[in-house]
């Protein structure tokens, strides 16, 4: 077992007995998030737990045994797996398929969001960031107000917005048709949280919001 991996069980997250036993122990970690299941729609999630090697998140659609399921995480990003029970009402736990590599990723992210709150530490940037090539947005606020921004850099869970306007933090606004929040300011624009995380296959330079 790689360092990060072993990093990641140290932190205590519930006990491991009996039949619960796991290949790696479980974090608690609530993650808001969307999968996709084998015919290819998708649904909002949130995680109960995870480790390097599964996922417990409650849902909607519970989907089939054995379906193979795809995650799409704020702060972790996409991770393949396949559905292995139903532990409670309204949700799934999977058994991710992710290569030794990114089992390891996992560990180090979950290490990180598990010790974070207890020691006091800044959120990090754990998305990649990009430019659009069309960086002009539409803001349309709660009160139905539309201004017209400048996207300045975009991750899968959220964006950085060049705008004089500077809504309360907490404050829910559509950023062009992407439900989002807002988490911070800085010198001449908005940081953005995405409500869901945007998908791997739309993430590229010619996305639009």
């Amino acid at each position: 077992m790689s360092e990060a991996a072993a990093r990641a069980e140290s932190v205590e997250a519930r006990p491991v007995r009996g039949h619960e036993l796991r290949r790696h122990q479980r974090v608690r970690v609530a993650l808001l998030g969307r999968y996709m299941l084998s015919d290819r729609r998708e649904y909002p999630c949130q995680t109960v737990d995870m480790s390097p090697g599964g996922i417990k998140v409650t849902c909607a659609v519970l989907g089939q045994i054995g379906e193979r399921v795809v995650f799409y995480l704020e702060q972790i990003g996409r991770v393949e797996g396949v559905i292995a029970r139903h532990p409670g009402s309204g949700t799934l736990a999977a058994q991710f398929t992710a290569s030794p590599r990114k089992r390891d990723k996992i560990a180090s992210q979950l290490t990180w969001l598990a010790n974070r709150e207890h020691l006091g530490l800044p959120e990090g940037r754990t998305h990649e960031r990009l430019t659009p090539n069309n960086p002009v947005v539409t803001l349309r606020l709660a009160s139905g107000r539309e201004l017209t921004a400048r996207v300045i850099d975009i991750s899968m869970s959220g964006v950085a917005i060049a705008t004089e306007t500077t809504p309360p933090l907490g404050t829910s606004l559509m950023v062009g048709s992407t439900p989002s929040r807002v988490v911070r300011y800085f010198e001449g624009g908005i940081g953005a949280q995405f409500m869901l995380p945007i998908s791997a296959d739309r993430f590229h330079e010619g996305i639009r919001l």
